[in-house]
């Protein structure tokens, strides 16, 4: 029963693979607007019903290791040791994933994102989502003493750190001084 679930888990994970990297071969061939979800789910042979079961929308396609990116996040406050500060686990995965997005083969994707209304709005939802989910595990976090605003306050920093740094001309360097400034604000809301 065990070995059928994992192998059931794998191919599903391989179909919402094969989806994602068709749409992203797709957008990025012909354009985000000139390709809709019937184009994808056409060229990765799959049913449109099956590319909604596993994206919820056509943006979606685009931001596929969303659900990756907050877990990391999260799993950065709720698997510190005891008592080892917040925002060093946070620093270390803003850069990695910083340094994902800006490496050679995305700089297409993060162009068509800005390129597209639907994308940047879809992207700015997403990262209040994070933001918001970040800010729930720093407060349940005994450890960190912080009122809810604090939290909510410095995640959002973190979640606005990734995309500021993402843009500039020295990323990881900007993540660096973003993270002072974090740093700062975190040592102000101490009780």
């Amino acid at each position: 029963m065990t070995v059928e679930s994992g192998r059931r888990e794998r191919k599903k994970a391989a179909t919402r693979q094969k989806i994602a990297d068709t749409a992203l071969r797709l957008f990025t061939e012909r354009g985000y607007g000139a390709v809709g979800i019937r184009d994808v789910a056409a060229e990765a042979d799959v049913a449109v019903t099956t590319l909604f079961s596993h994206f919820a929308s056509k943006e979606a396609l685009v931001f596929e290791q969303d659900t990756d990116f907050e877990q990391r996040l999260t799993q950065a406050v709720t698997g510190r040791a005891p008592h080892e500060p917040l925002l060093p686990p946070l620093r270390r995965e803003i850069h990695a994933l910083v340094r994902h997005c800006t490496a050679d083969g995305n700089a297409t994707v993060w162009h068509m994102i800005a390129g597209s209304p639907a994308l940047r709005e879809y992207e700015e939802s997403m990262r209040l989502r994070h933001a918001e989910t970040l800010a729930a595990v720093m407060a349940a976090d005994p450890d960190l003493a912080r009122t809810t605003t604090a939290c909510r306050t410095i995640a959002r920093f973190v979640i606005d750190a990734y995309a500021l740094a993402r843009e500039a001309p020295d990323p990881q360097a900007a993540v660096d001084e973003i993270f002072e400034m974090i740093e700062a604000a975190w040592r102000v809301t101490s009780p």
